[in-house]
């Protein structure tokens, strides 16, 4: 089977070779700008398309009579594609026969878009699903769902725990679902629902989206610190005027009554940590990032007259 390879991201390049241990064929590659938390660079693409002697390009938007004619030649029967810049037509959708896979880390029709995991975080859910579903052109995650699978999350749930998940099921399902239209084009596990209350569409978050605001709750404040993680770039607050990124905190729940101001350091642990003050309860933080040093915030804060804004 001949099998093109569209976008982006660690994950996507794992499953090219996945596939390529099975055999199948990759003539075609198409990749583009790699975001700042994907470790496999557009650089890595070029050189798998090299070593596997595949058609290479380096492109935003597959459009041009050219790409076209490329694909055409290139007798992929299939493209499986994840993280495209674009958005991607219809016209370039039936140059393959069984169409364009799209991993998806949302809970098709819910969250589709951007930093699912992150928002599905936020958001307070219970679970987080990837999706293989077909393409249609000029629209954002829509098309039948080929393949799903679920990861049950809390509040404690980082968004690292969730990517390292991702790269361990996509690669696979990639191959089952490729394998299933392959044995029947017209196969499919669910129809998407259209009806605008069973769709949530999610937008891209950004690094200034991790700014954490103490009158919150520690939950939510402690949601922002594990949606933001790493590959993200981390919640953070500003410590002497510096940033400080937290990477890992918990809750905390004492029985002292206080009067406080948001975000006052009232305990420093033995452990390290350190408590401090939320606008409902309070949030132990366990490791910090200061002055590109990751360390215990003991190391940073050693006094209950601190206080982080």
């Amino acid at each position: 089977m001949k099998v093109a390879i569209i976008g982006r991201s660690e994950i996507l390049y794992e499953a090219a070779e996945l596939l390529l241990k099975e055999d199948y064929k990759i003539p075609l590659i198409i990749s583009s700008r790699e975001a700042p938390e994907y470790t496999k660079k557009a650089k890595d693409f070029e050189n798998l398309a090299k070593r596997i002697k595949a058609d290479y390009y380096y492109i935003s938007r597959i459009e041009g009579k050219k790409i076209k004619e490329k694909i055409k030649k290139s007798n992929c029967e299939i493209a499986l594609s994840m993280n495209y810049s674009n958005i991607i037509s219809q016209e370039v959708i039936e140059l393959f026969p069984l169409g364009i896979l799209n991993a998806h880390a949302g809970d098709l029709p819910r969250y589709k878009g951007n930093a699912c995991q992150a928002w599905a975080i936020l958001n307070g859910e219970k679970k987080i699903a990837v999706c293989i579903h077909s393409m249609i052109g000029g629209e954002i995650d829509s098309g039948s769902i080929i393949d799903r699978k679920y990861l049950s999350i809390n509040h404690n749930t980082k968004v690292t725990e969730c990517w390292e998940w991702l790269r361990k099921k996509i690669p696979s399902m990639f191959l089952n679902s490729s394998k299933k239209l392959k044995k029947n084009p017209n196969y499919f596990l669910q129809k998407q629902s259209k009806k605008p209350k069973d769709t949530l569409r999610c937008y891209p978050r950004v690094p200034e989206d991790g700014k954490i605001d103490w009158n919150k709750s520690n939950i939510d404040i402690l949601r922002l610190i594990n949606g933001s993680n790493k590959p993200y770039s981390g919640a953070y607050t500003f410590f002497n005027k510096k940033k400080l990124i937290i990477w890992d905190a918990e809750l905390i729940n004492d029985s002292e009554n206080y009067l406080s101001e948001v975000g006052q350091v009232t305990n420093i642990e033995k452990d390290g940590g350190v408590v401090v003050v939320t606008g409902k309860g309070k949030i132990k933080i366990n490791k910090v990032e200061y002055s590109r040093k990751v360390c215990k915030p003991k190391k940073i804060i050693k006094s209950i007259r601190n206080r982080l804004c």
